[in-house]
């Protein structure tokens, strides 16, 4: 069995260059992967990961021998989230997963469509004609609004002054840091923020035993039989990874519509003869294919899950290459989503890769992950951004005002510094 191939001084000189052009590691993965394939390994000091990108590989990972592919105890996500659904294994896994289903079902998302609609309406309320906004922030804001009241029935808007700094600092908390490399490294400032959002949720909880039963998730984490820590986790789990990948999402889109006026014009147009000043819902004869084809375009260009962080229980074999057990694995969406093997131009823009449900060769898009443990909310998730777009580009014009950004590897895949957009109504 083969061990990882060392990096050559030349690809290393390459991809230090390019993750400082970049602003973000990614560019250094890409080197790597272009000139070393999809199985290699970082050589720091103290850190040294294997990193697998591919269709046969990200199987591997995810469904054929997945048993073999576990969470790290002392990892931040796992300290925050606990037993939240997102980090937990085998049948505690399935027992959460099978409560929370019910509520996620497309069968569902039509009681949703009003809440979603009036919370992004919420938010574009408060812009001015030729005002520049930052879809970064503006997306969190309607994404944090619609997961609180779709799923666990809580109004947040008045909130959300007081829990949006804990908020931002949990997901910087989860985010890959030095932590990676020394797991005790010291992490002041983050106590206090993580317990004022403990205090909130734990109020939502109190509450809600006390109130009448609510046809939503929460619910169903009730019915279940879960303590207030459990439903802490599962609530904490959903707000964090429900909102941050729809932010991610939304903001991703703006930024590429922006930056493809022509497509931008195709996709209002599209709006204006499916559905005019009739708001978008998730049934009748609306049909937005162009949208859902930017969407998708949007996942894999940028999925907001970028790179799966696990660690080996058992040897594994990656086409001859061995992974020891005890070592950490990163599994790269980002660059299994640009492998030139199977995606023509694979770093342009090209919605209509997309036309007609064409499908790609298995695993060779997974924005949502796959097998067994694929995201609980996917299809939520899609949903809610086919409205949220629509909804937008009914009622507001954007013109993108900063042309450059940078994929920041956070919890999600973010677009840095910003998506700066001038906005006004249309007329």
């Amino acid at each position: 069995m083969k061990f990882a191939k060392s990096i050559d001084p030349e690809t290393g000189r390459l991809a230090l260059a390019s993750m400082l052009s970049e602003g973000s590691p990614l560019g250094a993965l890409k080197i790597l992967y272009s000139r070393i394939g999809r199985f290699f390994q970082i050589p720091l000091p103290a850190f040294h990961p294997f990193v697998v990108g591919g269709t046969q590989s990200v199987r591997k990972v995810l469904v054929t021998e997945r048993d073999k592919v576990k969470w790290r105890n002392a990892d931040p996500v796992t300290d925050l989230l606990r037993h939240g659904v997102l980090v937990t294994d085998g049948e505690e896994h399935d027992q959460y997963r099978k409560s929370m289903e019910p509520s996620l079902h497309q069968s569902k998302f039509n009681n949703y469509v009003q809440r979603m609609l009036a919370s992004t309406d919420r938010v574009t309320s408060q812009w001015r004609d030729g005002q520049v906004v930052d879809m970064l922030v503006e997306s969190r804001k309607i994404a944090l609004l619609i997961v609180m009241d779709t799923l666990f029935s809580v109004d947040a808007w008045d909130n959300l002054p007081h829990i949006w700094t804990p908020i931002l600092k949990a997901i910087e908390y989860i985010s890959p840091g030095a932590w990676i490399i020394w797991r005790k490294v010291p992490r002041p400032g983050y106590k206090k923020h993580l317990k004022q959002l403990d205090d909130y949720l734990y109020g939502i909880i109190s509450n809600r035993r006390a109130d009448s039963p609510k046809a939503d998730l929460f619910q169903h984490l009730i019915d279940a039989g879960l303590d207030d820590d459990r439903i802490r986790d599962q609530m904490l789990t959903m707000l964090i990874a429900g909102h941050d990948t729809s932010t991610a999402l939304l903001a991703w889109t703006f930024y590429l519509l922006g930056s493809h006026p022509e497509v931008h014009k195709k996709l209002v147009r599209e709006l204006d003869e499916s559905i005019g000043a009739n708001p978008p819902s998730t049934s009748g004869g609306w049909q937005p294919h162009l949208l859902d084809e930017i969407i998708k375009e949007s996942l894999r260009l940028y999925p907001p899950i970028h790179i799966g962080n696990r660690i080996i229980s058992e040897d594994m074999d990656f086409d001859g290459n061995c992974v020891p057990a005890g070592e950490r694995l990163f599994y790269s969406i980002y660059l299994t989503h640009r492998d030139a093997e199977n995606w023509e131009a694979p770093d342009s823009f090209h919605p209509k890769r997309f036309e007609h449900g064409r499908k790609q060769p298995p695993y060779a898009y997974i924005p949502f992950g796959g097998g067994p443990r694929s995201c609980i909310g996917a299809a939520f998730g899609q949903a809610e951004a086919r409205l949220v777009i629509a909804r937008l580009l009914q009622t507001f014009t954007f013109e993108l005002v900063n042309k450059k950004v940078h994929a920041h590897m956070g919890a999600t895949l973010e677009p840095r510094p910003g998506v700066m957009m001038r906005v006004s109504p249309r007329k």
